[in-house]
């Protein structure tokens, strides 16, 4: 099969399409037709040699959308031909998403929402969970108030939209011309890129990675979440301050799902690259000011 790999670390130069054995799933695993896989932040870092591996071929993606093709022993409620979205977590791995099959844990797959095309699916595994967990960790109550810097950004569009269903009057920190955009997910207020908010707030989710700008604009006691682990302030004031890492995690990304298809998740495909693309598609995801998921396609 064809799957995307890099030998060397560097720029989307060392981004290759690579003739690969085709891999085949353990017990508890599935393989998966891969049909769009999103490209995101961490596979340029990954790409740069942010995590390390020099020496080996690495194969990126984390985000997939699909059909099951083959189902590895002892797994239970899926066989080939369902549509699923799924997590392949994993900065340093032989191969990810961005190919022809990946395997992926059972547990890491959900069935893929009905009423978005696969491209649109494809943005919602890393981005929805990342959201989720971040605002979870937060620990805010209906009514209280939240920060969310990067809000116009695909982890921050949907941590707007999940902020908002929850009940949190939710400041949107974006760019200037995203206040429509971000109004429109659910953001209550919104502070222009390199502005402060006028009071402040119980929690701040730090999608932009500001770290101590950020923190401050945390009441004291509150709370902070950063998004890259190791990247976060110091406490201060009280402020309870929290690194998430995203989890492969079949049962939430469910329910993410099921707010898809009730229409109330909105998912952002800025644009689509065949497979054989990628490197230009890495290209594309270092271009400023895009709006939405960067996805590869695979026919």
């Amino acid at each position: 099969m064809r799957a995307v790999v890099v030998d060397a670390f560097g720029g989307p130069e060392q981004v290759r399409v690579a003739e690969v054995e085709l891999p085949r799933p353990a017990a508890g695993q599935v393989r998966v037709r891969v049909r769009a896989a999103g490209v995101n932040p961490v596979d340029g870092a990954v790409r740069a040699g942010v995590f390390g591996g020099a020496g080996q071929r690495i194969g990126l993606g984390w985000d997939v959308a699909g059909e099951i093709d083959e189902v590895g022993a002892g797994v239970d409620g899926w066989t080939p031909g369902r549509r699923v979205v799924g997590l392949h977590y994993g900065t340093v791995k032989p191969l990810g998403t961005h190919a022809e099959y990946a395997v992926l844990d059972a547990s890491a797959v959900a069935a893929a929402p009905g009423s978005v095309d696969p491209a649109a699916a494809a943005a919602l595994p890393l981005s929805g969970l990342t959201a989720a967990r971040a605002l979870a960790l937060l620990g805010l109550a209906e009514g209280d108030s939240v920060l969310i810097t990067g809000a116009a950004g695909s982890v921050g569009g949907i941590a707007v939209q999940l902020a908002a269903r929850a009940g949190l009057v939710v400041t949107a920190l974006a760019g200037e011309g995203d206040e429509a955009l971000v109004r429109s997910l659910g953001a209550k207020e919104f502070v222009p890129r390199g502005s402060a908010p006028a009071a402040q707030v119980d929690g701040v989710l730090d999608a932009a990675v500001l770290g101590a700008a950020a923190l401050g604009f945390v009441r004291d006691g509150g709370a902070y979440v950063g998004l890259i682990p190791g990247a976060a302030p110091g406490a201060e004031r009280g402020v309870r301050v929290v690194e998430q890492e995203v989890a492969a995690d079949g049962a939430e990304l469910a329910r993410l799902v099921a707010l898809v298809d009730e229409g109330a998740l909105t998912l952002r495909v800025a644009r689509t690259f065949d497979l054989a693309e990628a490197a230009a598609a890495h290209a594309a995801l270092a271009e400023p000011g895009t709006r939405g998921r960067v996805v590869l396609t695979v026919a």
